[in-house]
C-alpha cells in the first residue's frame, strides 16, 4: 500500500513538471559550418541548394551549397531519406547534428536527422547539369539561374567583398559618405555620353520636362562631392553612374560603380596618392584574405595570373613618374604605337600598358600633366614654358578582368559578366 502511494506521488510530481524540450537547432550558413572550430555533436539547421546526391545501400550522401561559400557542405544521412525529390538543384532544410568528417576533403559533415525538401527540381529539366562547366555564352540564357553557378557565385562574392573593404577603408579614414543623386540635371564637365530621363508616358504624348529642366542619369557625382566638401574636410561617394557611348569593349560599360573621393585641405599631391594607395591595396588586400577560394577560382579558370600580379603590387609601392618622362620612356620604347607618343599628347591605353609593363607591372602615377591637357580649374605650376598642372593620373591594368569587369542590358536587371 506504501508502496502504491509512492509509485502515485511521483506519477504526479513527473505529469506536474514541465517536460524539457529540446534545444533549438542553430541555424548556419555553409560557410560558417564549415568554419566551425567545436564539433561535438550540435544540432544545427542548414539550408541550401543541392549541388550532388550520391546515394548508397545504407548511406546517403548529398553536398548543399547557399551561395555563402564556394565549397559545399557534405550531409550524411540514412538511406531511407533517399527520394526522387532530393535531386540536383532541388531546395532543402536540413537539420542535424554537426559532427568532424573522417573523409580528408572536407574537416566536417552533418549528420542529417530530418530532411525537408522546400522546393523540387527536375533534373533532367534544370538547364546546368552535374559536373559540367558552361560556357558564360550558355549561362546568359538563363539569368535568373546563372548566380548558383561556380563561376558566378566567386565573381559575385568578390564584389561583395571589395564593396564592403572600399566603404570600410574610407569610413577608418573619416571620410563621411555622401548619396550623390542619380538623376541629375548636370552633365559633370562633359564626362560622357548621356542617357536622357523621361516618364514613360511622354513618349505618346509630348509635353514639358518632368523636373522642368532635361534631366539625366549621372556620369559621376564629383561636382555634387564639390559641393559638400566645402562642408565636410573628407567625402566620398560609391554608387551606380552611367555612360551612353554605344560601344560593346570592355572599356566601355553602359552601367557601372564608381568610386569617387574629394578631400580638402590638401597640402601635397604626394598627401593623395597615398590615399588613392592604401585604397587599392587594403581593398585588394581583404579580398585576397576573405575570397581565398574564389579568388584562386578565377585564378585558374577566368582571369589567370592575375592574383600574381595583385600579390606583386601588394609588396611594392607604387611608382611615380612626371608625364614628361613618361613621354621620353615612350619614344625610346622598341615597340610601335599606333600613336605616336609626343609632349602635349594625351597617353593613349597601349602607352599606358606599356608604362606599367616598363616600370614592372606595379601601378604608376603620372604627374604633372601640360595644363591643356587637363580641366580649367587644376592649378598652374607656374613653371615656364611648359605650364604644367600638378594634376595625376593612375596607371594601373590590373585587378580590372577580376574584380570590376562586368555590362549591364537595360532590358534585364542582372548582372552579366563578359568574358
Amino acid at each position: 500500500m506504501f508502496g502504491a502511494r509512492c509509485l502515485l506521488r511521483a506519477l504526479r510530481s513527473c505529469t506536474s513538471a514541465p517536460c524539457p524540450r529540446p534545444k533549438p537547432s542553430a541555424r548556419l550558413s555553409v560557410r560558417d559550418a564549415l568554419g566551425a572550430r567545436s564539433t561535438n555533436g550540435e544540432r544545427v539547421k542548414v539550408q541550401g541548394w543541392i549541388r550532388s546526391v550520391r546515394s548508397q545501400k545504407e548511406v546517403l550522401f548529398l553536398h548543399i551549397n547557399d551561395g555563402s561559400s564556394l565549397e559545399s557542405l557534405q550531409v550524411v544521412a540514412d538511406s531511407s531519406f533517399d527520394s526522387r525529390e532530393l535531386a540536383f538543384g532541388s531546395s532543402v532544410e536540413v537539420q542535424g547534428q554537426l559532427v568532424k568528417s573522417p573523409s580528408k576533403k572536407q574537416n566536417v559533415e552533418l549528420k542529417a536527422e530530418k530532411i525537408e525538401i522546400v522546393g523540387n527540381c527536375d533534373a533532367k529539366a534544370f538547364p546546368f547539369k552535374y559536373k559540367e562547366r558552361h560556357p558564360l555564352e550558355y549561362l546568359r540564357q538563363y539569368p535568373h539561374l546563372r548566380c548558383r553557378t561556380n563561376a558566378l557565385g566567386s565573381i559575385l562574392r568578390i564584389r561583395s567583398e571589395a564593396t564592403a573593404a572600399i566603404h570600410s577603408f574610407f569610413k577608418d579614414s573619416g571620410f563621411v559618405h555622401i548619396h550623390t543623386p542619380i538623376i541629375t540635371s548636370n552633365d559633370c564637365e562633359g564626362a560622357g555620353e548621356l542617357f536622357q530621363v523621361e516618364p514613360s508616358s511622354k513618349i505618346k504624348v509630348p509635353e514639358e520636362n518632368f523636373f522642368n529642366v532635361p534631366a539625366f542619369l549621372t556620369v559621376s557625382g564629383q561636382l555634387h562631392l564639390e559641393v559638400m566638401s566645402g562642408a565636410f574636410t573628407q567625402v566620398f561617394t560609391f554608387g551606380p553612374t552611367f555612360r551612353a557611348e554605344n560601344s560593346q569593349s570592355r572599356r566601355h560599360l553602359a552601367e557601372f560603380y564608381m568610386v569617387e573621393a574629394e578631400i580638402s585641405f590638401v597640402e601635397s599631391l604626394q598627401d593623395l596618392m597615398q590615399v588613392m594607395e592604401g585604397l587599392f591595396k587594403t581593398a585588394t588586400m581583404m579580398v585576397l584574405s576573405n575570397c581565398t577560394e574564389d579568388v584562386e577560382l578565377c585564378h585558374k579558370f577566368i582571369a589567370p595570373g592575375q592574383k600574381d600580379r595583385l600579390e606583386h603590387m601588394l609588396k611594392n609601392n607604387f611608382l611615380i613618374i612626371s608625364y614628361t618622362e613618361a613621354v621620353e620612356i615612350l619614344k625610346q620604347a622598341s615597340q610601335n604605337f599606333t600613336f605616336t607618343p609626343e609632349w602635349g599628347v594625351d597617353l593613349h591605353t597601349e602607352h599606358e600598358k606599356y608604362l606599367v609593363k616598363h616600370c614592372g607591372n606595379i601601378p604608376v602615377f603620372v604627374i604633372n600633366y601640360p595644363l591643356a591637357l587637363k580641366p580649367f580649374y587644376m592649378r598652374d605650376n607656374e613653371d615656364g614654358p611648359q605650364h604644367t598642372i600638378p594634376g595625376k593620373t593612375l596607371v594601373s591594368i590590373v585587378i580590372s578582368s577580376v574584380v570590376t569587369r562586368g555590362r549591364y542590358k537595360i532590358e534585364e536587371s542582372f548582372w552579366e559578366p563578359q568574358p
